[in-house]
């Protein structure tokens, strides 16, 4: 297979196509990368049922769904909660969709009963947990109604369909009930007064079973996503068992991924206060300066990377340059060297779960999210991974998108290595 080449259509290569929909469209990242790339390098690889594929930067699922749709074993390794557990209920595909959907409807109806009772005052959640949220991200009304809904869905502790109707519910949350908008970093629009919450329910749980119907003719294979840091494969993975890496991980740049998924992770109770908040955020690797603290040192692994530290005594000149003073902007240059110390860090203990021969894809972007200084990531990533051991057999170009601030063309593109097992 050629390397993929840049169309002129460049907005839609990111994009999920309507004939990729099934199992992925459950519940998505706006900004996860395509399933139609996935199948690009699982070819360009020779992959095949014999073979185990690893994303472990597995996010909500996009490599190892595809797998399984394909009929190839995999395993995915994700740290955020929510995209964990969204990843893990898209590859269970052992439901009766018709079962699901009688399910499903005895809980709308019940649901219905209890927001009948307008006596009743509304429901909300703990100040604690409030605080959480971005400000005015979901409405009184409409969240009073989720909570209503969560309610009876949690009451059900022994079904088999939780686990999908909780899903459907963050889908939801997401997208019809709060006042969320995606461009592509999440904020706050225009405040809903109402929402039709039980009916956005029910469409995703409708569009649950209806690819339920598919999947379940497509034979049984091995998935799994460990809840895990990528950076400590070796916890979760078995030595020598890896046969080809497709992923996308974290960029360096300002994107705090916690804050993608709050509204539905403080709802259905992933993070439940500051601490707990905190600690997802220690798990995660150091792409942005709000997820920096004082015992980190993963930039150690990069101390000694010329055009790495560079960069970021760059980005701390210009800093000085332009008065910037703020705590988070102070952090930016320590940020970038944590990314990529933990990035070499991930890629060293890469090695160990890795079969001699095994065929890796790494999907990353350049940035200038720091004070406009340019951070071509790919590049750093494919130097890195060279001095580790790995072969780098190619920087395929994915496509461009325009910088905001700049508007210059920045590049995405897939990192292809290869790792000899010396």
């Amino acid at each position: 297979m050629p390397h993929l080449k840049l169309e002129s259509n460049n907005s839609e290569l990111n994009h999920l196509r309507t004939e990729d929909k099934t199992a992925h469209h459950w519940y998505r990242f706006i900004l996860s990368f395509p399933p139609h790339l996935v199948q690009d390098y699982l070819e360009k690889f020779g992959v095949n049922e014999s073979h185990q594929v690893l994303d472990p930067f597995c996010g909500t699922g996009t490599t190892v769904v595809e797998c399984k749709k394909l009929g190839i074993p995999s395993v995915g390794v994700e740290a955020n909660p929510m995209a964990w557990f969204a990843g893990t209920v898209k590859l269970d595909w052992s439901l009766d969709p018709d079962e699901l959907l009688r399910h499903a409807d005895q809980i709308a109806k019940a649901t219905e009963k209890r927001l009948d009772r307008t006596e009743e005052p509304w429901q909300t959640l703990p100040e604690d947990r409030l605080k959480l949220l971005l400000k005015n991200s979901i409405s009184p009304l409409p969240l009073h109604k989720s909570l209503v809904l969560l309610e009876q869905i949690k009451q059900h502790t022994d079904s088999p369909y939780q686990r999908h109707e909780l899903l459907a519910l963050a889908k939801a949350l997401v997208f019809s009930i709060s006042n969320l908008h995606f461009g592509p970093e999440v904020g706050v629009g225009k405040a809903k007064t109402d929402a039709q919450v039980v009916d956005s329910w029910l469409e995703g749980i409708e569009a649950i079973a209806a690819d339920l119907r598919c999947l379940k003719t497509l034979p049984d294979t091995s998935a799994i996503v460990h809840h895990a840091d990528s950076r400590q494969l070796a916890d979760v993975l078995e030595p020598n068992s890896i046969d080809a890496v497709i992923t996308s991980p974290p960029y360096p740049n300002e994107k705090d991924y916690t804050r993608t998924t709050r509204l539905e992770s403080v709802i259905l109770e992933f993070i439940n206060d500051k601490a707990e908040l905190r600690t997802l955020k220690k798990g995660l690797m150091r792409s942005n300066s709000r997820n920096v603290y004082k015992a980190d040192d993963d930039d150690r692994w990069v101390a000694d990377h010329v055009e790495i530290q560079r960069i970021a005594n760059a980005i701390e000149a210009k800093r000085i340059e332009l008065g910037k003073t703020s705590g988070f902007e102070r952090m930016y240059a320590r940020a970038t060297r944590l990314y990529f110390g933990g990035m070499a860090r991930h890629l060293a203990d890469l090695r160990h779960v890795l079969r001699p021969g095994a065929q890796l894809a790494y999907v990353v972007g350049d940035q200038a999210s720091y004070l406009r200084v340019m951070i071509r990531t790919g590049t750093l990533l494919a130097d890195i991974a060279k001095s580790l051991g790995y072969e780098v057999v190619s920087i395929d170009l994915f496509r461009t998108r325009l910088a905001t601030v700049t508007q210059e063309q920045l590049r995405e593109e897939v990192v292809v290595l290869r790792w000899s097992g010396r």
